[in-house]
This record gives C-alpha cells, structure tokens and sequence, in this order.
C-alpha cells in the first residue's frame, strides 16, 4: 500500500506502527501530518463504534485509506472501567498520569487477587471506495498497586502482564511488538494487507 492516513496525534502510536507495518506501507501519515484534520468526538459504546468513526472521517477527510484504533483497559473489578474512557478516565485532557492516579484510586481497596484486567485494541480500516474491516486484540494481566517502568504510555506502567514479571512500561519493544493487544490486532491487518497489496 502506497499511502495510509493513521487518525492519532499520538506520537507513540505512531512509531509502534511504522514498527509493525514495516515493508507494507510506504507511507505513514498520521492525524499530525495534516492542517485542520478534523477531531473525532468519540461518543460510541463500543471500541468498534469509537474505531469505525475516526477512520470514515479521516478517509472522508485525506481521501486516503485510513486506520484507526480505538484500545482501552477493561478492569473487571470497576465492571469493565475505564473501557472506552480510558483515554480521559480522569477528565478531558488530563493525560496518564491523572487517569493512573484515577485508577489507582478506585482500586485502592481492591485486593490483589481481584485486580485482573486486559487492554484491548481495535483497528477500523476504511477506504475512500467504501472498504471497512475490523481487527482486534487483548491481552490479560493484572493492576499494580505502583507504576513500574518508563517505557510505554496511557496505563501500560500499572499493567503486569500475564506469562511476563514485567509491567508492560517494562518489556522492550520487540517483546510488546510480539504481544499486545495492538500487536495482536495489527498482526490480523498485516495478514488482511498482505491479501489486497
């Protein structure tokens, strides 16, 4: 594929994507890259209808393929909070660290045992000639008590991942590349790509 708009200002999104698309996208573009790209008010129930939304209207908007993800952590304790708030858990534009201490918070007398969790990711596809696909992914673990790690962003620091020691702020990129729920979803892109390119 030639030229695909990704729908995320996010920067760190950006370089785990050109790290997972390699050899099949020449050019990766994201919301950044274009004067008054329009934002997405993200007023759907689901990963999917949030995912869907931003990628017909970056499509609609570049007139090129566009990729959206609309991802989150589900805590089973807090009936799947913050889920598709995740992003402004704690209030529109306050970024990690609020939404962690938020987290935090409404764990605090959650015991150990009870904190199970799972990020998950949805990608939406969508092509200017009416092409929509949906991949996704998850992947378990457990809420810390403490954040551990620099890497990662969003709430990847309080985030033990299952079959790992490490928090998913801790694992390098490579091994975050190979199991996360957005590589999991972008694995099943990959697969889909590889069919149309």
């Amino acid at each position: 594929m030639k030229h695909l708009v990704v729908a995320t200002r996010n920067p760190g999104k950006i370089v785990e994507i050109n790290a997972l698309l390699t050899g099949l996208v020449e050019q990766i573009s994201s919301a950044a890259d274009f004067v008054d790209f329009p934002e997405t008010v993200e007023d759907g129930v689901t990963f999917e209808e949030n995912a869907l939304k931003k990628a017909r209207e970056a499509s609609q908007f570049s007139g090129l393929p566009a990729l959206a993800d609309d991802s989150g952590l589900v805590v089973d304790a807090l009936n799947g909070r913050p889920g598709v708030f995740s992003a402004r858990y704690a209030g529109e534009g306050v970024g990690d660290t609020a939404n962690n201490l938020r987290l935090l918070e409404e764990l605090r007398n959650i015991p150990e045992d009870r904190r199970r969790g799972a990020f998950v990711c949805v990608l939406a596809f969508v092509t200017p000639e009416g092409v929509e696909r949906l991949f996704s992914g998850s992947i378990a673990g457990r809420i810390l008590s403490a954040a551990r790690g620099e890497g990662g962003f969003g709430y990847d620091p309080l985030f033990l991942v299952d079959g790992f020691d490490r928090s998913m702020a801790e694992l390098g990129l490579a091994d975050k590349n190979r199991v996360s729920h957005r590589a999991q979803a972008f694995a099943k892109f990959r697969e889909y790509l590889e069919t149309i390119v």
